[in-house]
């Protein structure tokens, strides 16, 4: 069954979305032990700073094995 680009943009925003999460508890955990010393809105833009780099990644690697998935098929 084909994956359609609209649930491949779902998927990705999903795995973004988890992934910015994570990486803003992790940098307040991290950044700490490297004398990095920053407030919480520093954190969310230094995460937002990816966002758009991480989205587009996992969308077009998603269309990338999903083209690569129907010539295979056929």
């Amino acid at each position: 069954m084909k994956q359609s680009r609209t649930m491949s943009m779902v998927e990705a925003t999903a795995n973004v979305v988890v992934g910015y999460v994570l990486a803003i508890a992790t940098q307040i955990v991290v950044f700490p032990w490297f004398g990095i010393e920053t407030g919480l809105t520093e954190h969310l833009t230094i995460g937002l700073a990816f966002v758009g780099v991480s989205l587009a990644r996992g969308y077009l690697l998603r269309r990338l094995f999903e083209a690569i998935r129907m010539r295979n098929s056929e």
